[in-house]
């Protein structure tokens, strides 16, 4: 009989760090185990890195690793955008999708290993700020996802797509859960920072009844108030940076 373990593997940078904790959150959240190995686990996913050429190959040795392992593979991530060449090295996998396809590689896992039915949502609590990897003491809060900039120096753009900026007031409602559980440092990331709010021309948002303006300086200065530190990542010089 299946015992629901899902294997995870997460490559790559923290912002598919923080896709992993959130497909993690919501099989808990239905049911699922964790397992800590490939032996225990019914299904394993490979949440992989696709930026360079060493880290394609390192995606690559992972997913053959996990299916000499335990047969049973779901690829996602950045390199699941380039799904010609995992299938060509990995034809066996059962299911591969792009990043931050979060429904998708639960959908995956339902049609390979159902959800437990005996699971009790009000006895198998999970945490409000969910599942994190990273140690207690600090956890990344990703603020949007993609880039409109095509610099020729990086594929980011073609696998993650144009720049999506996250609600302020969703930011801030998790940076508060993430505080409220003991987190001390604050890490923020997306693959431009800076350009926070840009593509909805820095709209005005609300939390707690206060406006706030979806744009960097604004999230600084709220997270600010929070009593911990507060780290950016990917800030770049543009023009628009105050």
């Amino acid at each position: 009989m299946s015992s629901h373990k899902v294997g995870f593997v997460s490559l790559g940078c923290p912002k598919a760090l923080v896709d992993s904790e959130r497909i993690l959150t919501q099989l808990r959240v239905e049911g699922y185990e964790v397992s800590p190995n490939y032996e225990d686990a019914d299904i394993v996913v490979v949440n992989t890195c696709g930026f360079i050429d060493s880290a394609k190959q390192e995606s690559l040795d992972t997913i053959g690793e996990a299916l000499k392992e335990n047969g049973k593979v779901l690829v996602t991530g950045c390199m699941g955008a380039q799904a010609d060449l995992i299938h060509q090295a990995h034809p066996n996998v059962l299911g591969i999708s792009g990043p931050q396809a979060y429904e998708q590689v639960v959908k995956q896992v339902h049609e390979h290993v159902p959800p437990p039915q005996s699971h009790d949502p009000f006895i198998d609590l999970v945490p409000p700020q969910g599942v994190k990897l990273t140690p207690r003491h600090y956890a990344y809060l990703k603020i949007s996802e993609g880039c409109n900039h095509r610099c020729t120096f990086c594929i980011i753009p073609s696998m993650r797509g144009d720049l999506v900026s996250r609600p302020i007031g969703e930011v801030m409602d998790e940076a508060k859960r993430l505080v409220d559980a003991g987190v001390k440092e604050i890490l923020v990331i997306s693959q431009d920072t800076s350009a926070y709010g840009v593509d909805i021309k820095y709209r005005t948002g609300f939390w707690q009844g206060r406006p706030l303006k979806t744009k960097m300086q604004a999230l600084c200065e709220a997270l600010g108030e929070m009593g911990v530190w507060v780290r950016l990542h990917y800030v770049y010089p543009y023009p628009h940076v105050d």
